[in-house]
């Protein structure tokens, strides 16, 4: 396994089609809502297998200078519990850390919080219901 950006249209290709995959089909929402306004100016990473089959992604945008966010993060449902996130998380947030980041802030779904527990991060406050199923927790860490 090893960790990439993604910079040819074929990582991106695959990167988005996992992050539909893991974080929209399920429930049911169309192509396309995988994605936001801040694709473009954010930091992105996937993980391979062996296979170079895309089996993690996740993406890190600046809020401010000194506060980024993790968003979009998902793991292919068969490489859950391997590490992928682990060291998604591990490289991103050294990522934040070169570029001046003191805080990295995330929306945690309900089932991935004790998952960003164990990694340090704090739950601050439950906040939105998404597509009034899933809901969401803010957490946080000072890096």
């Amino acid at each position: 396994m090893r960790l990439q950006i993604p910079i040819t249209s074929l990582d991106f290709e695959k990167y988005y089609q996992l992050r539909w995959e893991i974080l929209r089909k399920p429930w049911n929402q169309p192509k396309g809502t995988e994605k936001d306004d801040s694709e473009n100016s954010s930091f992105h990473l996937m993980a391979l297998n062996d296979e170079m089959e895309c089996i993690g992604v996740s993406r890190l945008q600046k809020n401010t200078r000194e506060e980024a966010q993790i968003r979009f993060m998902g793991i292919r449902g068969d490489q859950q519990g391997k590490g992928v996130g682990k060291l998604l998380m591990a490289a991103l947030e050294q990522k934040a850390k070169e570029d001046g980041v003191r805080k990295i802030i995330l929306q945690a779904r309900e089932n991935a919080v004790p998952f960003y527990l164990s990694l340090g991060y704090k739950q601050i406050e439950k906040t939105f219901l998404l597509w009034d199923i899933i809901q969401h927790y803010k957490m946080e860490k000072e890096i």
